[in-house]
C-alpha cells in the first residue's frame, strides 16, 4: 500500500454501507446533534474496509482516543500501520526497515474530527451539510487552510453514527473508509498508541 494512501485513511461507498436505517429522508442531522455525537465518547473501536486512491481495498481495525489519538491496524498479510498520537501521524510501512514516516495532524483532515473540542459549527469549516438518501453528510475542511483537503462524513441517524468518510487530498486523490458498527466507550491500553513502543515491537529505529 502506498504511503500516501495510508495517510489519508477514514471513509466508505454507499453499496458496503451497514444495513440501511429506516428514517425519512428530510430528518437531516444537524451541525450541532453531529458535534455533540464525536464530543459524546472519548474512545472507540471497530472494523473497517479501505478504498484506496489506486482501488485497491485494505481491511482492518480502528481504534480512536479522542483527543489526537487513532490508530489503524491492517489485516494479515498487510503489516502496514497508521498511528496519531502526539499531534503527529505516523506511518509504518511493511517494506521498508526504516522508522515510520510522520507528518503534521493538524496538516490531515482527520485533525478535526479528533479535536478535544468538536464544533462543526465553527465558521468557514463545514463547505457542504446535506441530506443524502437516508444518510446526513457533511464536508469539512479546515478553514485556516484548505489546501490540506477535505474529508466527506456521512451519518447515519436513531442514534447518529459515523458510517463512513471519504478523504480528498491536496492533490484531489480520495481515500474512501467504511466503518463497521463502531463500539464507543470502553478502555483503550495506552501503548497501543506508542511510536516508540511500535518501534520496539518491530525492532525499528526512528529517523526523527
Amino acid at each position: 500500500m502506498k504511503r500516501r494512501s495510508l495517510l489519508l485513511s477514514f471513509a466508505l461507498v454507499p453499496a458496503l454501507l451497514a444495513a440501511p436505517v429506516a428514517y425519512a429522508q428530510s430528518a437531516q442531522l444537524s451541525l450541532s446533534e453531529i458535534s455533540g455525537y464525536f464530543n459524546s465518547f472519548q474512545t472507540a473501536q471497530g472494523d473497517f474496509t479501505q478504498i484506496n486512491p489506486d482501488e485497491t481495498i485494505s481491511t482492518g481495525r480502528i481504534m480512536i482516543q479522542r483527543p489526537g489519538r487513532v490508530r489503524f491496524e491492517y489485516d494479515p498479510p498487510d503489516a502496514n500501520l497508521v498511528l496519531a498520537a502526539a499531534g503527529s501521524v505516523n506511518i509504518f510501512d511493511s517494506r521498508s526497515n526504516q522508522g515510520p514516516t510522520v507528518y503534521p495532524l493538524s496538516r490531515t483532515p482527520l485533525n478535526l474530527i479528533l479535536a478535544a473540542n468538536v464544533d462543526l459549527s465553527r465558521q468557514r469549516m463545514v463547505v457542504d451539510h446535506f441530506a443524502e438518501g437516508q444518510t446526513t453528510v457533511v464536508v469539512a475542511q479546515d478553514p485556516d487552510h484548505p489546501e490540506y483537503g477535505t474529508i466527506r462524513l456521512v451519518f447515519s441517524a436513531d442514534p447518529t453514527e459515523l458510517r463512513q468518510w471519504i478523504i480528498t487530498d491536496d492533490m484531489g486523490r480520495e481515500t474512501t473508509v467504511i466503518l463497521g458498527d463502531l463500539r464507543l466507550g470502553g478502555a483503550l491500553a495506552s501503548n497501543l498508541f506508542s511510536v516508540d513502543i511500535e518501534l520496539q515491537r518491530r525492532g525499528l529505529t526512528s529517523d526523527r
